[in-house]
């Protein structure tokens, strides 16, 4: 595993796509983003009315007027955001609140600062009040280091302003001399890139608190608290899209001999690779959770009995790893899917993988038995029960 500044490949790699986070990281992502949206947009929604008594007190009365209603008419559009997206936990609607933030001011700019060159600015007062105006993109720039995101999300973000503030000078509008003004597109560039290095910061600082707080620290796998609200969630989206969720509920067999024979040190390395080999046959977007002391449940969204028994013989193929004793680490394993066994509530297809990894115990450990109660025993000679 190569290590670059106290983070691997794989971390720095998860900081480029939004994409390549944990489901449950991305759902605290945009928990995280939409409630600092909410947030910004009522600020900026406060604060934009307030500027209009210096416009009309240091513009002329036409100018000021224009600039009064154009900022209404963002303190409309920022309450209106305000109030938007309660309870969403999506990556999609978290991504495009954050463009309507920036949509708002981006459009405020690009009206107000061709307006303001129509009008001569000759006194100090004014020349000072419509520089504010012209450094926008800059705190709309800047304000992108508030959110945790991946660096194509700074880019895509970022690009509309750099272009945005580009066309300002190409077309003669620029408040600034033009060679002052490129000179603020190079910065402006800066900052962009500045800011979403601080996002794509705070996005792996989330992403080791999230994974601390969500993983069993001695497997490595969900603990039961995240792992339920994330089985919850996985239910809920099978039953809305009417796909399948496979479900395979583990035990390993034998477990208590060896803590009582070996100590809990054995018993903990037991568990490790265990889970290590869990991990290994299961897919990216699947979810490995501990269950219990020695039980683990691997929820695979999108997957029918047949894909949860091909996943489980692979498993049960290369092995869940040696007992100290030097003899294989076994476990009786129940599948249920939601389709096939007619389930309507997450507990219930859980309660259903439950009963069927018991049976696998009952007839003689090391097996599994699927839906239908289809048994494999451990010398992959299948009967029916």
């Amino acid at each position: 595993m190569i290590v670059f500044s106290g983070m691997t490949m794989a971390e720095i790699f998860d900081l480029f796509l939004p994409t390549r986070q944990s489901a449950f990281v991305q759902r605290r992502r945009a928990l995280l983003i939409l409630s600092r949206v909410r947030l910004v947009a009522a600020t900026f929604a406060v604060l934009t009315p307030l500027w209009i008594p210096i416009d009309l007190l240091i513009f002329e009365t036409t100018l000021g007027m224009y600039l009064a209603a154009l900022r209404v008419l963002a303190c409309i559009a920022f309450t209106l955001l305000a109030l938007s997206y309660r309870g969403s936990d999506s990556g999609n609607v978290a991504r495009w609140g954050l463009v309507w933030l920036l949509v708002i001011p981006t459009v405020f700019f690009l009206i107000s600062h061709p307006l303001l060159a129509q009008f001569a600015i000759n006194d100090p007062a004014q020349q000072v009040i419509a520089a504010g105006y012209a450094f926008l993109p800059f705190v709309m720039v800047a304000g992108l280091a508030v959110f945790p995101i991946t660096a194509l999300e700074g880019a895509m973000l970022a690009i509309p302003l750099l272009v945005g503030y580009f066309l300002t000078g190409l077309l003669g509008y620029q408040l600034l001399p033009f060679a002052s003004h490129l000179g603020a597109q190079w910065l402006l560039l800066l900052l962009a890139t500045v800011a979403t290095l601080s996002g794509m910061s705070q996005l792996h600082f989330m992403s080791q608190l999230v994974d601390q707080s969500s993983h069993d620290g001695l497997t490595r796998a969900y603990n039961r608290r995240v792992g339920e609200e994330m089985l919850i969630q996985q239910f809920v989206t099978a039953a809305r899209s009417k796909t399948p969720l496979a479900l395979a509920f583990v035990d390993l067999d034998n477990f208590k001999s060896i803590n009582d024979r070996y100590g809990h040190e054995e018993g903990d390395n037991s568990l490790r690779g265990a889970s290590a080999a869990l991990r290994r046959v299961l897919r990216r977007g699947d979810i490995l959770i501990r269950w219990g002391g020695e039980e683990f449940i691997a929820v695979m969204p999108n997957t029918d009995p047949a894909g949860a028994q091909i996943a489980v013989e692979r498993l049960r193929a290369a092995g869940l790893g040696v007992r100290p004793d030097g003899k294989p680490l076994t476990a009786s394993i129940g599948i249920a899917e939601r389709l096939t066994d007619g389930v309507e509530a997450w507990n219930t297809l859980v309660e259903r993988a439950d009963q069927r990894m018991y049976k696998a115990k009952q007839n003689g450990k090391d097996r599994v038995i699927g839906c239908g109660d289809l048994l494999i025993a451990s010398s992959d000679q299948a009967a029916t029960v």
